[in-house]
């Protein structure tokens, strides 16, 4: 079963990532409806002196624009680096998305009032109204980045590396920032995140000292398990 879905991944790519995210937003959605009073309040002291900040809406939001732009460029131009990403980021959200239903949570930051009129309070407000304080510990949006970050860093098709890195690093920073100060998520959400994908970057990390790079053309198979039976 197992070589089964590593022989499609490896084969198609592109259907592989959209029928991950088809299953992840149908069990994301699926769990906003079945969690609706979370039995685990996530809550730290440090929480309560993190200040709310609504400009942080749009790092938070470019979050959104990470994820197709380093799986697109991965798969163009690094076809190992996009299956090391898929390992962890796609093995991160559905371990959260596992850890939700096992043990539902969600947390009671987010102010009464943004107190502000502003464009970046209308967006705050919109992302509320679709995102429910449920289902926060770990924090999806900090294990993606982290990952992302990761298979950029192992990444050696920049031109201009230490600009594409640098830039990604501040960007990633911002993104974990935001969750915070936006109380989207709580300090403890944002540890677990972290810690989930540092986790399963070992892991993946592991594995691929398995394989074997055969070709690395965009369209063409190029790892086998070494020692695989046939």
């Amino acid at each position: 079963m197992i070589h089964r879905i590593r022989s499609f991944a490896v084969q198609h790519p592109v259907a592989f990532a959209i029928l991950f995210f088809i299953a992840y937003f149908t069990g994301f959605f699926a769990l906003e409806q079945i969690v609706t009073t979370p039995q685990y309040l996530i809550h730290c002291t440090l929480d309560d002196l993190i200040p709310f900040c609504e400009w942080f809406i749009f790092p938070y939001a470019a979050w959104f624009a990470l994820i197709p732009w380093s799986l697109v460029t991965l798969l163009m131009r690094d076809r190992k680096n996009y299956f090391y990403l898929c390992g962890v980021m796609f093995s991160a959200m559905a371990v959260s998305l596992l850890l939700y239903l096992l043990f539902p949570n969600g947390l009671a930051l987010r102010p009464a009032e943004i107190g502000h009129q502003n464009i970046a309070a209308s967006f705050v407000q919109l992302t509320w109204l679709v995102d429910t304080p449920t289902n926060v510990c770990p924090s999806i949006h900090v294990s993606t980045t982290v990952a992302i970050f990761f298979a950029v860093c192992r990444s050696k098709i920049w031109t201009h590396r230490r600009l594409v890195v640098g830039g990604c690093g501040i960007l990633s920073i911002l993104i974990c920032l935001s969750t915070v100060f936006l109380k989207q998520h709580s300090v403890i959400d944002v540890l677990c995140g972290f810690s989930l994908a540092v986790v399963l970057h070992l892991i993946v990390s592991m594995l691929f000292s398995h394989t074997v790079q055969i070709q690395d053309e965009p369209d063409e198979k190029y790892l086998v398990r070494v020692g695989a039976s046939k």
